[in-house]
């Protein structure tokens, strides 16, 4: 789908969904990596990430989501995702409440663990670290890497 095509998407479901126009750009954004889209209330534009082009019922649930903040914001109304008049849309029209993770997303990677030769504790850590220069918290016993 090419930024022609997504915004003929767009002003699509605006009109049939909402029965209201978009009249903003909507453009693919490739540096969007753990979310679906994103409304900018200084200009009105919305970026979409083209990894969920793949499963099109999701990708207009985000549409119906970014399209939500759009509509409300330009009417007044409460556009924040903790926001009254946001979640009722949402559930009115079919909007996702919240994004899919995307594979290979930082959500995704893996946990290294770590064991205490001693009390037996784990301890889970997303980055790496020398266990040489840690110590147990419970117990002061030394701690080795286990497995990722």
């Amino acid at each position: 789908m090419t930024d022609e095509m997504l915004q003929a998407y767009v002003e699509e479901i605006s009109d049939t969904v909402f029965g209201r126009s978009f009249t903003h750009r909507a453009v693919f954004n490739h540096r969007l990596k753990t979310t679906g889209g994103r409304y900018f209330l200084d200009d009105h534009h919305l970026d979409f990430n083209r990894l969920f082009l793949s499963d099109m019922e999701t990708f207009r649930g985000i549409v119906i989501h970014e399209l939500c903040h759009y509509h409300l914001h330009l009417s007044g109304k409460g556009h924040r995702h903790g926001d009254a008049d946001f979640k009722e849309w949402l559930q009115r029209y079919g909007g996702l409440r919240y994004c899919p993770r995307v594979e290979g997303s930082a959500a995704n990677k893996k946990i290294h663990v770590y064991e205490c030769n001693e009390c037996r504790a784990l301890y889970r850590r997303k980055r790496r670290m020398d266990p040489v220069r840690y110590r147990c918290g419970k117990c002061k016993g030394k701690i080795f890497y286990k497995s990722s």
